[in-house]
């Protein structure tokens, strides 16, 4: 996994727990992995812990066996194996799996497994693992615990749908099976100038199977940080996609200046509009492509990503959001050309809120980036709600891990394409000016005749409007909005452009960031 800041990952640990053999939990086999002594568990005990913590001072979690950890860079990390025959619920359809530990997940992690109302802590064995490999002159520590877990296909597979594993970030796999887009529990202080992002981790997981439903895992974390604790529970089901609904409850230890809830990590390097800034060969390269919004009002809106020259946040602000998602809208093979990626597989994840989010605000996050191997964008919700010591923030949302977004707009269009390029037409250029070309597609544009009055309604804050049309693109039902902007002094222009009928909005509102200096 990636982050932001290239991720300085995070876990926590203590101790271990007394060790004993409990065989109903894991399905018969040779080996297995021991389990610590039983104790109650359920989500109230989880937020009870949560709360009581945040009352103490912050102890950052120990990093036990520094040596060894940090000499299994990416490298040697990704030749260690978890032995199969050690997976917990090899019976079922999601058998699971640990993560090892490493140069950049260093923290050990507690994982327990529920069952009953009781938990028991799965403890270490370096039998579990595969080091045939790595060359381990000195071996490897009895006691060196767990980087994280995750969910197996099925209990044949070597490829998993789930996986929590460093600081509190976590992925799942879509539709089409592969991962890309990632979230994690909540940003603090993200994008800053004068304040350092702050990374709570998860230190401690319970893991439940569903007893009514095969395809459906419960889990439960603990969230710790300088600033705050969290308890959290994931109700996972796996069928189309993955569709989490997440319960949070947040205790602050001091105020946090940027609080982001159900925060979203992307990378996006170039796309169909700024290709020409592109270094590399293929036609796009990009895990979203979009940030897309449901307003509580209603509006649809569609915010192409950017790579900006230097770091920029965007505040789209709203009360109580029906929704928004970073979302990977491109879909041909053809677009991307990548045949060990797959960008054209990667998930689109959408947040759906549950309850009344009040005020706040879509915060969309951007940096620069020359390369595919950096999470370069966030999405996340800020609410108005002011945070001080001992304020205790309830949030609940639903996530889903599907090629689009859950519940598409039919009452209007959605935006299909974004194209840049040089202002005026062959032959008669315009300086100083660039042409925006936006394609639209379904809702009502399906029944329209190429004859219809479409209209184009842009708004630009910088610069001058010239030679806007709208027109149906032939053979498709497809629309196609043409403006050039001329004249721009400044050097951030916020476009704003969705296509009318007499009084009948058609299209989804389609929102850009356009940077002259860029080009």
């Amino acid at each position: 996994m990636r982050e932001i800041t290239r991720r300085r990952l995070l876990a926590s640990g203590a101790g271990l727990a007394l060790a004993v053999k409990l065989q109903p939990i894991i399905a018969a086999h040779a080996e297995a992995l021991e389990l610590g002594a039983p104790e109650p568990f359920d989500f109230q005990q989880l937020k009870s812990l949560a709360r009581s913590l945040a009352a103490l001072p912050h102890v950052e979690p120990p990093l036990t066996h520094e040596g060894f950890v940090s000499s299994l860079d990416v490298h040697r990390h990704n030749r260690i194996r978890f032995k199969p025959e050690y997976a917990l619920w090899q019976d079922s359809l999601f058998p699971l799996r640990l993560h090892h530990r490493g140069r950049w997940f260093p923290y050990l992690v507690k994982v327990h497994v529920v069952e009953g109302g009781e938990a028991r802590q799965l403890l270490f064995d370096p039998e579990a693992f595969d080091y045939s490999e790595l060359d381990l002159e000195e071996g490897v520590p009895a006691d060196l615990g767990f980087a994280g877990f995750r969910l197996m296909n099925s209990p044949e597979s070597n490829a998993d749908w789930l996986s929590f594993l460093g600081a509190s970030y976590f992925r799942a796999a879509g539709e089409e099976d592969q991962y890309g887009v990632s979230a994690r529990a909540v940003a603090i202080d993200t994008a800053l100038p004068d304040t350092p992002e702050e990374f709570p981790y998860f230190s401690r997981f319970w893991i439940e199977r569903a007893p009514q439903d095969s395809r459906k895992v419960i889990i439960y974390a603990l969230l710790e940080g300088a600033s705050l604790t969290g308890a959290f529970r994931f109700d996972v089901r796996h069928e189309r996609g993955v569709v989490m609904e997440v319960e949070s409850e947040l205790h602050f230890r001091r105020p946090v200046q940027r609080l982001g809830i159900a925060p979203l990590v992307s990378m996006y390097w170039f796309g169909e509009h700024d290709r020409h800034r592109a270094a590399d060969w293929h036609p796009r390269i990009h895990d979203s492509d979009g940030l897309a919004i449901w307003t509580g009002a209603g509006e649809r809106i569609w915010r192409p990503l950017n790579n900006p020259g230097e770091l920029r946040t965007n505040s789209f602000m709203d009360n109580s959001p029906r929704g928004f998602g970073l979302l990977q809208r491109e879909r041909d093979f053809e677009s991307y050309q990548d045949d060990s990626h797959f960008y054209e597989r990667r998930p689109s994840l959408w947040v759906e809120p549950l309850g009344d989010w009040g005020p706040g605000a879509v915060e969309l996050v951007e940096i620069p980036t020359d390369h595919s191997d950096m999470d370069n964008i966030a999405a996340f919700w800020v609410p108005e709600t002011a945070t001080e010591a001992g304020t205790r923030l309830p949030f609940s949302y639903r996530l889903h891990w599907l090629s689009t977004e859950p519940y598409p707009a039919k009452a209007v269009a959605r935006v299909v394409s974004t194209r840049v390029g040089p202002a005026g037409v062959p032959g008669n250029r315009v300086e100083n000016g660039r042409k925006f070309v936006v394609d639209f597609e379904g809702g009502p544009l399906e029944e329209l005749m190429r004859s219809e009055p479409v209209e184009p309604v842009i708004s630009a804050p910088s610069g001058t409007i010239q030679g806007p049309y709208a027109i149906q693109v032939v053979g498709t039902n497809r629309w196609r909005a043409v403006f050039d902007l001329v004249e721009v002094e400044a050097d951030v222009v916020d476009l704003r452009l969705y296509l009318r009928l007499g009084d009948t909005t058609l299209s989804e509102t389609w929102l850009y960031q356009y940077l002259p200096n860029l080009d």
